[in-house]
């Protein structure tokens, strides 16, 4: 039986706030545990929560940016559970209406050997406050619980079950991952919990109309963790049906050191939450003028330069797609493209050797040793035939492993002393290339003869001996322009 794949995404996301949602404490990393927790955070007798206005002016931002819907009102609800690092009983989160309603991510995806623009619809955005954490390592058979993350501001973004692999929900993460960090409105930092995946996979049979029975892998903080875990899912929801077993809704979690996951609690379902509007928050009312101000203040958005990229450079869309994944690739790419005026080859550039070496050096592109003016420098060098393309690749590679890191005038001439120092610079001289192009006919006379009865190959080899009669330096469009003046008279 040929089975189908349907994935849906919840991603928490957590605001760049520097007091939490409902209260003035601190959202810093890294303090000493139940530091960072006041009495509003654990609802403490005579308290009552305050909307932080920045965590909705961040919400705002985000339905802006993947064209949905702003609520002129939502109203935020209880949803009662109860959790050792929960000691409200219950999380104040958004549900019948939340802030953002609707809206799409677009990148890159490799479908079919085919790469292209690739769109997942959202079905929603709300504003929520994270739970504490519990601790069970280092407490001596016990667990420790540390409040500080208690009341953090959180964005939950929930995706229709669009995907249909763990490539493209892998896609999708990064391309969401990528749009957050952009706008400023989350640090994207995994590791720290500032970014969490939860994956909702099910199987059906090809053809089948009806979603099988899903289960949810919970706190993915990294994509590889989430493509591993999807597939094992996968796998493990297929061989069940098939060895005449059914799937049981329930949530999961994964273990990278096992690399498979394991069953944590039966999947609630939201009538078990038994959500209430909170009584102690009013409506949150978002007037028109307070989103116009917002969005005259925005960034360029990915879309927008993406299709200034096609438009202003001539870029196909692929490029552009690739290009405006991250904006520090963006950047990176359009101060290189500015300063040759040779974007196509710019591109082709930061797509591959520098993407290559990041990738090889586990680097980010906001680390890369080598500027965008200076790759410019070397892309320049290759426009104006000083070096072959073969010696631009040396010169990067020696900027990269010298870690080049000057300024102005300085590039250009480090430039210039490893051409000169590898002696790298190509024979464009017509009057040198002449001569070498008479003395390599001279020596070859059959292949020669051999061209000119319209053996294209014997083409190929002339210029392979003059190549090598000039160690490789020879300017290849000059001399192919020679070469075949030559053989013609």
């Amino acid at each position: 039986m040929q089975w189908e794949v349907v994935i849906g995404m919840e991603t928490h996301v957590q605001l760049t706030t520097q007091s939490k949602i409902f209260s003035g404490a601190s959202t810093r990393f890294g303090a000493e545990p139940n530091t960072q927790a006041c009495p509003v955070d654990l609802a403490l007798p005579g308290v009552l929560p305050v909307m932080n206005k920045g965590a909705v002016e961040r919400a705002i931002q985000f339905g802006l940016a993947i064209g949905a819907k702003i609520a002129p009102r939502s109203i935020f609800a209880r949803k009662n559970y109860f959790y050792p690092d929960l000691p409200k009983g219950y999380q104040i989160s958004q549900y019948e209406i939340p802030v953002v309603q609707g809206g799409t991510i677009s990148f890159v995806l490799e479908k079919d050997g085919k790469a292209g623009m690739h769109s997942v619809q959202l079905t929603r955005a709300h504003l929520e406050e994270d739970a504490g954490k519990s601790l069970h390592e280092d407490y001596h058979g016990m667990s420790g619980i540390d409040l500080n993350r208690a009341g953090t501001p959180l964005l939950e973004i929930v995706t229709e079950p669009d995907m249909r692999s763990a490539v493209e929900a892998v896609a999708y993460a990064k391309a969401l991952h990528s749009l957050v960090t952009w706008l400023g409105i989350c640090d994207g930092n995994m590791q720290e919990g500032s970014f969490r995946c939860d994956a909702n996979v099910s199987v059906r049979p090809v053809g089948q109309k009806e979603y099988g029975t899903r289960c949810e892998i919970k706190n993915l903080n990294s994509f590889r963790f989430l493509e591993d875990a999807i597939n094992y899912e996968v796998r493990r929801q297929i061989e069940l049906i098939e060895d005449g077993g059914r799937v049981v809704q329930a949530t999961r979690l994964y273990d990278p050191d096992k690399k498979e996951t394991r069953e944590m609690r039966s999947k609630e379902d939201a009538q078990d939450y038994r959500y209430f509007p909170d009584p102690d928050l009013p409506p949150l009312v978002i007037a028109l003028d307070w989103i116009e101000r917002i969005k005259a203040a925005m960034p360029e958005l990915p879309g927008a330069m993406r299709e200034r990229f096609m438009g202003d450079y001539g870029l196909p869309e692929y490029d552009a797609g690739v290009l405006t994944q991250s904006k520090a690739t963006a950047q990176y790419f359009e101060a290189c493209a500015k300063a040759c005026g040779q974007a196509k080859i710019a591109a082709n550039w930061v797509m591959g050797e520098v993407a290559r070496r990041l990738n090889m050096d586990d680097l980010s592109i906001e680390e890369c040793p080598v500027p965008a003016k200076l790759l410019a420098e070397v892309i320049t060098q290759v426009g104006n035939g000083r070096i072959s393309n073969n010696g631009a690749k040396q010169v990067f590679e020696e900027l990269w492993t010298a870690s080049a890191s000057e300024e102005g005038t300085a590039q250009a001439q480090s430039v210039d002393a490893i051409i000169k120092a590898k002696g790298l610079e190509q024979i464009s001289d017509s009057g040198a290339l002449e001569k070498l192009v008479e003395e390599v006919i001279a020596a070859n006379a059959k292949s020669v003869e051999e061209y000119r009865a319209g053996k294209e190959k014997a083409f190929n080899a002339l210029i392979g001996q003059a190549m090598k009669a000039s160690k490789g330096k020879a300017n290849p469009a000059q001399l192919n322009e020679l070469l075949k003046q030559k053989l013609a008279s």
